[in-house]
């Protein structure tokens, strides 16, 4: 059976990956592609639909981003939000204009629900604007399907060729049936049957990547993280002791976390692959002395950790395959097609031309965080390592802003751990999508024993999320805060203050660097 997949083509939304996420939701593949990509390529995959994203040009720009009018020529549906609402209109001649009143935030909106996109709905809604311009006349042959008093075309349709158009967001929450629209296209206008789901990927997985290797020999990333973890187990099932997981600690681990890799995966593990755990700790402190600058860490990581894997390559002899557990959002984050670069990530973008590899093998590269964890469920991975925190392959070097320095680490690894426990004791810890502690480059004075002090200040991290393409600060009960920044100013060394981060993503990142 051939794999159903709709192609978001990506025009500069800052929603884009939660369209495609929303659509998996729905239980059919979605990828994310630029809008120049070339018709030939999409006829290629043969998408059974087509969305095109949110953006923050104008339609009618000279300079503004566009895809070629063939496409409306492909019989395949096609779906255009906000931005992508616009273009078409544009590109099909109706009028676009700047609208004179924009419209930002929670907006009724009256819909037609006798249109396949608004079928079973209510006729008043409430959807998420976020426009300047506006379609002020329709193209000819499309039917207006839903308006607010500000906006004439909230939005369109044209059955006969399959397309349909809004000018609201329909893939945030804030959109109260934004989900059933969205099944609605996908399933009644796209005709998808819905059938992408964890298990079939799993166990298609399997078999492609067994089929691929063959008698080959393969290397894995693995950092005890759940990517890389969930990649590793995946590997374990296709190719037995054909798969060598090398697990570097790097000294940027939380507190004893590399004693419980290595009994995880280790040889009295439960998994078959032969583990091979390297020490680098002094190595990295010495690649990282002097340096402050957030994506030349990130850089310097990643770099030797590649060579790393390049040295126990060779000491175990020809590898010919390289696994990594990048996922969906690294790839995105990275700046891969036209979306903007917010970091850059060491498991993506391929290797250095020094590797002796053959190929790297991504098996987690089409996934989002939660769907890599219940791909784990499904695989048989104990609960308790497919919900551990999620850790950044370059570990506390994007948890400590400024130099990377031993005493550093042993001090955010310390508040860390007092944090995580105290959260897990308050019941809090399956309730939040991450939390953790950072150490800030920000000194301050204090007074301790009648002493004064010029120490460190920790920040604390708490968000929910579903998906971490966004997330919103958690409200930590104030009594937990309160225990956790007791015990950290008494029990760490170098500590005299203690801040909450409140700020979601965006404007931030749920990491710090």
């Amino acid at each position: 059976m051939k794999k159903e997949t709709i192609i978001v083509l990506d025009f500069g939304g800052q929603y884009n990956q939660l369209i495609a996420r929303r659509v998996r939701e729905c239980n059919v593949y979605c990828e994310i592609k630029p809008y120049t990509m070339a018709i030939e390529e999409i006829k290629a995959i043969e998408p059974k639909g087509i969305i095109f994203t949110g953006g923050p040009n104008s339609a009618y720009g000279e300079a503004s981003p566009r895809c070629s009018t063939e496409i409306f020529a492909l019989g395949i549906p096609i779906l255009g939000i906000c931005y992508g609402s616009q273009l078409m209109a544009h590109l099909l001649g109706g009028t676009v204009k700047t609208a004179p009143v924009s419209e930002y935030g929670h907006t009724e909106v009256e819909l037609d629900t006798a249109d396949l996109m608004f079928e079973g709905l209510s006729p008043k809604s409430i959807c998420w604007m976020s426009h300047t311009d506006y379609i002020a006349e329709a193209p000819e042959g499309f039917h207006v399907t839903a308006h607010t008093p500000s906006c004439p075309v909230a939005a369109m349709s044209c059955p006969e060729q399959k397309l349909y158009a809004t000018q609201f967001h329909p893939e945030v929450m804030h959109t109260q049936e934004g989900k059933e629209m969205l099944q609605n296209f996908v399933r009644k206008i796209c005709g998808c049957a819905g059938e992408w789901k964890m298990d079939s990927f799993v166990e298609d997985s399997i078999q492609s990547l067994r089929q691929k290797i063959g008698d080959g020999k393969v290397l894995c990333a693995l950092s005890g993280g759940v990517d890389s973890s969930v990649a590793a187990v995946l590997l374990s099932k296709a190719v037995g002791r054909q798969l060598t997981c090398v697990f570097v600690d790097h000294g940027l681990l939380r507190k004893e976390e590399g004693d419980e890799v290595e009994a995880i995966f280790g040889p009295n593990g439960a998994y078959e692959l032969n583990f091979i755990r390297v020490n680098a700790q002094q190595r990295y402190y010495d690649r990282l002395k002097g340096i402050d600058e957030p994506e030349e860490k990130r850089k310097i990581i990643g770099t030797e950790f590649i060579h790393i894997f390049e040295e126990e390559a060779k000491k175990i002899g020809k590898v010919d395959y390289l696994v990594q557990g990048t996922i969906y959002p690294d790839v995105i984050e990275s700046g891969l097609g036209k979306s903007a670069v917010i970091k850059s990530h060491h498991n993506v973008g391929g290797l250095p031309d020094v590797v002796d590899f053959r190929e790297i093998i991504e098996p987690l590269r089409s996934l989002f965080k939660d769907e890599v964890r219940k791909a784990g469920l499904e695989l048989g991975i104990p609960p308790r390592l497919v919900f551990r925190q999620p850790f950044p392959g370059p570990g506390l070097g994007v948890r400590i802003v400024g130099e990377v320095t031993e005493e550093k680490v042993k001090i955010v690894q310390e508040a860390d751990a007092i944090y995580r426990e105290e959260i897990a004791k308050a019941g809090l810890d399956k309730e939040l999508g991450q939390y953790f502690a950072a150490l800030t480059n920000m000194r301050s004075v204090g007074v301790m024993g009648d002493f004064r002090t010029y120490d460190y200040a920790i920040a604390l991290r708490a968000v929910n999320t579903s998906d971490f393409m966004t997330a919103e600060a958690a409200q930590i009960p104030w009594e937990v805060l309160h225990k956790v920044t007791n015990r950290i100013i008494n029990e760490v060394k170098g500590v005299n203050r203690v801040l909450y981060d409140c700020t979601g993503k965006p404007p931030g990142t749920i990491e710090f660097e």
